[in-house]
């Protein structure tokens, strides 16, 4: 099995190249969390790579927010398409290293770029909207598990994600120790806090205010842009640091020599930028899969139902990697810490790694080179032990 057929891109160092998203249609119930059942729904995917005669050499990656199963590459041929959303990590000789891996990446049940969520059609033949199921990270994890049983693979060398990401890579873990060899959890948290939720909140409310939105029956009409623009605002803000926006920002004015002084039109350049953030997401995502997939994150405590953390985390038998970085605000260093100490409390393999960068929640799309020496390192070296017949430290 190989990478979706992509040939090399000109021009694009490193690139895995022209690449097709991929769907995979499932007929057999999905049984979600929330009680409810979707009884048929789709998975989009991409795939990099070759898989191995054996199938170990299987990475899964799992997307944030507002990501989706396009990691890397390019659709065509135009020099002026963006690539991936990770594109600088996945490709030969990089962090994810395709002359070495295969490479799988898959859009959550509840997005909006191929796979079933509330804009896709329900069984009636109208767009689901607020009818369709809520959805939790272990739904997620679900749905991947039956695109790997279609794919024929039955193991995976690592499963690795940031953010929403991180996640789903730990619920992972739990959820089919059998399978994962490595858990990658970057930038991440193993409970969404009430810090967590209230940013939520502020961005789902954001698009209920928009008169658009019409109870989330807006598949017909205009769709509440206003709203879902302030609610990628709210986020972007989670996803940098005061230090990030000082540099990049200061207290620069936009297009003025002297305060205007004056309303709905930017001020000042940070101002300008998080509208044109809002402005670039609107035309992207979906404003009732931006709620469902939010309500995952706010949904997520891998320890719920446990005495302890430590209590949840017995079934894994994964060796960990857990990444987190001193300016991010969102999922701070501390809730990694929480993790890294439940890990080590039950006597399972955890390397950490504290990283100093000044980007924020975004430093591990950002820092790619830091991200490439550890990550990159880790798997390296894990899979040379592995392949060498070497015992891993």
């Amino acid at each position: 099995m190989t990478f979706n057929g992509a040939k090399p891109r000109r021009n694009q160092n490193g690139s895995v190249g022209v690449v097709k998203r991929q769907t995979a249609h499932f007929t057999k119930p999905l049984r979600l969390r929330c009680g409810r059942t979707l009884e048929r729904y789709t998975l989009a995917y991409e795939t990099y790579g070759t898989l191995n005669e054996g199938g170990s050499n299987v990475i899964l990656i799992c997307h944030a927010l507002t990501g989706d199963s396009h990691v890397a590459g390019y659709y065509t041929d135009d020099p002026a398409e963006k690539p991936g959303w990770w594109d600088e990590a996945v490709g030969p000789g990089k962090m994810f290293d395709t002359s070495r891996f295969f490479v799988i990446c898959s859009n959550v049940i509840g997005g909006c770029q191929g796979s079933t969520g509330p804009s896709s059609t329900a069984p009636d033949g109208r767009p689901y909207g607020l009818r369709f199921p809520a959805v939790t990270v272990q739904d997620m994890v679900r749905a991947q598990r039956h695109l790997l049983d279609h794919l024929g693979i039955d193991a995976l060398f690592a499963v690795a994600g940031g953010s929403l990401g991180g996640m789903q890579a730990l619920q992972w873990a739990v959820e089919y120790p059998e399978m994962v060899g490595h858990c990658l959890f970057l930038a991440s948290t193993p409970r969404s806090s009430a810090q967590n939720v209230a940013f939520n909140e502020i961005g789902r409310q954001a698009i209920y205010a928009d008169p658009r939105w019409n109870d989330g029956d807006y598949y017909d009409a205009d769709p509440p842009q206003g709203g879902l623009a302030v609610a990628r605002m709210v986020g972007h803000i989670t996803y940098m640091s005061e230090h990030s926006l000082e540099q990049k920002f200061g207290r620069r004015l936009q297009n003025h020599d002297a305060l205007p002084y004056q309303f709905v039109d930017p001020e000042y350049a940070v101002e300008s930028y998080l509208k044109y953030q809002g402005e670039k997401f609107i035309k992207r995502f979906d404003a009732n899969s931006y709620l469902y997939i939010t309500k995952a994150c706010d949904y997520f405590d891998i320890g719920e139902g446990a005495p302890t953390l430590a209590d949840a985390l017995r079934v894994a038998k994964a060796r960990f990697l857990v990444v987190s970085f001193s300016s991010d605000w969102l999922y701070t260093p501390e809730q990694a810490l929480d993790l890294v100490t439940a890990l080590e409390a039950i006597g399972l393999d955890v390397r950490y790694h504290l990283i100093h960068a000044d980007f924020g929640h975004d430093s591990f799309l950002v820092e790619v080179d830091l991200m490439t020496n550890v990550v990159g390192g880790y798997l390296n070296q894990m899979w040379t032990k592995t392949t060498s017949n070497y015992p891993v430290e």
